[in-house]
């Protein structure tokens, strides 16, 4: 099994939190009025966990294959969705999660080069776990 990753999540009153990982320290939160706006909401945090991923993948990808890809920017939006809305899902009742990633790519690649980036992009850690069954144990300490 490997090392398992820790982060700290608390707060001590409304929605804002501090979360601690290691040596760094940031805040989530949501915005007015239901929270102060002092951080990225959950669903931020979680797209930015994949979007930095995606990124990290691709740019380790390239390098290794001596690619020329500059710059990388990733783009992502979380819907919420009729499941019936949605084609190429298996569960055809209730809502479901939907993310959108679009991938600009810089540098002198060419076709083929983009559509393995694209391939690869399927492989980044935080893809696979979001695509996995996710086995969640919460207690309380």
């Amino acid at each position: 099994m490997a090392e398992a990753t820790q982060v700290i999540v608390s707060s001590n009153n409304g929605l804002a939190q501090e979360i601690v990982s290691g040596d760094h320290r940031w805040r989530a939160d949501e915005p007015a009025p239901f929270g102060t706006n002092t951080g990225p909401s959950p669903y931020e945090l979680l797209l930015a966990s994949l979007g930095a991923c995606t990124s990290m993948t691709l740019r380790l990808y390239a390098q290794r294959k001596g690619m020329d890809l500059q710059r990388i920017t990733v783009r992502l939006q979380h819907y919420r969705i009729h499941a019936e809305d949605c084609r190429d899902c298996e569960t055809k009742l209730g809502f479901l999660d939907r993310i959108d990633r679009e991938i600009q790519l810089t540098g002198n690649l060419d076709e083929a080069q983009k559509s393995r980036l694209l391939e690869i992009a399927e492989r980044c850690p935080v893809h696979r776990t979001l695509k996995s069954e996710i086995n969640i144990r919460t207690s309380i300490a």
